[in-house]
């Protein structure tokens, strides 16, 4: 058994394709083959279910998994503790990211002072939603993640508040007023966004009691602020996601705060503190100063 079978595993099981594995490793589809059969011989199990190019993790392939992830991130580990042994710092660095408010504003921030501090780490963004954040982070898949504090499963750290704001067609009557009611918004055609605060706005109409007219579902905060503009509805988004120069390319959206205003701690989290890479703790130690 070795680490690059075991890569292999890993890999496979997350694009379930063998000529997707075979471009990212750079390999041949007839290694990736040899592999997974050295693997299923030596632990006299069957991993995967085949379908010409396509793969489905068996039963024992699912429970196996998350083992081999953590043999993987350990070997990563250990290869950043060598280098920062020796003075440097390389590798890779995985940031699982939960939406606009992260990966707009709190990524390129942190970032920027990350590069000149550590311009030989490569760092991986992958963007989902808040629970495929938390999973990435559970699975190692990520070495840290942003995520809305407070978050029990994780180490965490926080820092900073965001709140919610609704986003309004100019020519409204209540995008005149200084803040705005949930209850004024349910006479409008609703925005939902479906990336990382979905779940949080609904959890704000949830908890008022109240339904509003979904009509559309977007990811992309720009697509938001498009449909806005144009007059097709009202949206609520996070704060931290807008800035005066995005807000400036639509003249015809005005942004609101909630009334009574609702905040969220946003923070960065890791599986557990004590076993983070040195680039993950570099990463962390810069996001909290700034």
């Amino acid at each position: 058994m070795t680490l690059t079978q075991l890569e292999i595993f890993s890999k496979l099981a997350e694009l379930k394709n063998f000529t997707h594995t075979a471009q990212l490793l750079n390999i041949s589809q007839s290694a990736i083959s040899h592999a997974l059969k050295a693997l299923e011989k030596k632990w006299h199990t069957q991993l995967f279910y085949r379908n010409n190019n396509e793969v489905e993790l068996s039963p024992a392939g699912q429970r196996l998994l998350p083992y081999v992830n953590e043999i993987l991130n350990v070997a990563h580990m250990i290869q950043q503790e060598v280098m920062d042994l020796k003075g440097l710092k390389t590798g890779t660095l995985r940031i699982g990211s939960f939406g606009a408010s992260s990966s707009n504003v709190l990524i390129p921030l942190i970032l920027k002072q990350f590069a000149q501090h550590y311009p030989e780490v490569e760092v991986l963004v992958m963007e989902g939603t808040d629970k495929e954040v938390l999973q990435w982070i559970g699975e190692r898949k990520v070495d840290l993640g942003f995520v809305v504090l407070p978050e029990t499963r994780f180490d965490s750290f926080a820092l900073l508040e965001d709140i919610f704001v609704a986003l309004l067609p100019n020519d409204l009557e209540i995008a005149q007023k200084p803040a705005v009611q949930l209850q004024e918004l349910l006479d409008h055609p609703f925005i939902m966004t479906s990336a990382g605060s979905q779940n949080h706005v609904m959890e704000l109409f949830k908890a008022a009691q109240l339904t509003p007219q979904i009509k559309y579902n977007m990811s992309q905060i720009l697509s938001i602020l498009n449909m806005v503009n144009q007059g097709a509805g009202v949206s609520i988004v996070a704060d931290l996601a807008l800035d005066t120069n995005i807000l400036s390319l639509y003249p015809n959206v005005v942004k609101r705060p909630l009334s009574p205003n609702i905040k969220r701690s946003i923070g960065l989290a890791v599986k557990n503190k004590q076993q983070m890479s040195p680039t993950a703790k570099a990463f962390v130690e810069l996001a909290v100063q700034l």
